[in-house]
């Protein structure tokens, strides 16, 4: 035999689910620019390519306008592909567009986000910022490594000089890619790891996986219930 309050619960459950679908349908949500439509719960995720995600959204620019709108899972976002469009925004409406999304890659890479590029925009970021402006980016510190970055410079050309007397291809990205992590370690740790054999190697494994690591989906960034989906595959 059913007892009462059960019987009241599944009698009173339809009733509140129906009034909840309709309370969600008459809250009125803030406008937001036109774009594409997408499928539910995964929005537009399935219209995006990486690869190609630049001129995805140069295309879609031309058909929507240069302010629109994308469903990334459950996340609302917005697309601005007009220099004059951006220029307002981060001029005039800076402190609103200055937040950052808590993605779980950047939070993994950044020790929850204990560092100025992926912290959230608040009174610990401004902190850091300080001393990132006064120990690391003023003029001073900067002029101080100006003969290590010429010396860098004459290497890389030096070695495209090489290239061509031999009739070799250089390959531009992977040398310029080079130049940056050689100079970046030589300011941040005082050594270059582009000669060093086994160290070289170590260093290299770390900026790759590194990349990996940001170029990965994380399908709880946009869908969050669906999160056992990142344990199953590992990333969690």
């Amino acid at each position: 035999m059913v007892s009462l309050p059960l019987l009241i619960i599944c009698l009173t459950l339809p009733l509140l689910l129906l009034f909840f679908f309709q309370n969600s349908r008459t809250i009125k949500k803030p406008p937001f620019p036109p774009g594409p439509r997408g499928l539910p719960i995964i929005g537009n995720l399935h219209q995006l390519n990486n690869s190609a995600l630049h001129l995805q959204l140069w295309q879609l620019s031309k058909k929507y306008g240069p302010l629109f709108s994308l469903q990334l899972g459950l996340r609302q976002a917005i697309v601005v592909s007009s220099a004059k469009v951006a220029k307002e925004l981060l001029k005039d409406h800076d402190l609103e567009v200055s937040g950052r999304s808590k993605l779980l890659s950047q939070q993994k890479l950044s020790y929850n986000g204990l560092e100025i590029i992926f912290s959230a925009y608040g009174e610990f970021w401004r902190e850091i910022r300080k001393i990132c402006v006064v120990h690391v980016l003023s003029s001073r510190r900067v002029s101080m490594f100006s003969s290590m970055r010429e010396f860098e410079i004459k290497q890389m050309i030096r070695t495209i000089s090489l290239h061509a007397s031999s009739s070799k291809v250089t390959n531009l990205n992977e040398l310029l890619m080079s130049l940056t992590s050689t100079i970046i370690c030589r300011i941040a740790f005082g050594r270059s790891y582009e000669d060093e054999g086994t160290e070289r190697s170590r260093f290299h494994r770390m900026l790759n996986e590194c990349q990996a690591l940001m170029s990965t989906l994380f399908v709880s960034d946009y869908i969050p219930f669906l999160c056992w989906i990142d344990k199953l595959r590992g990333l969690c």
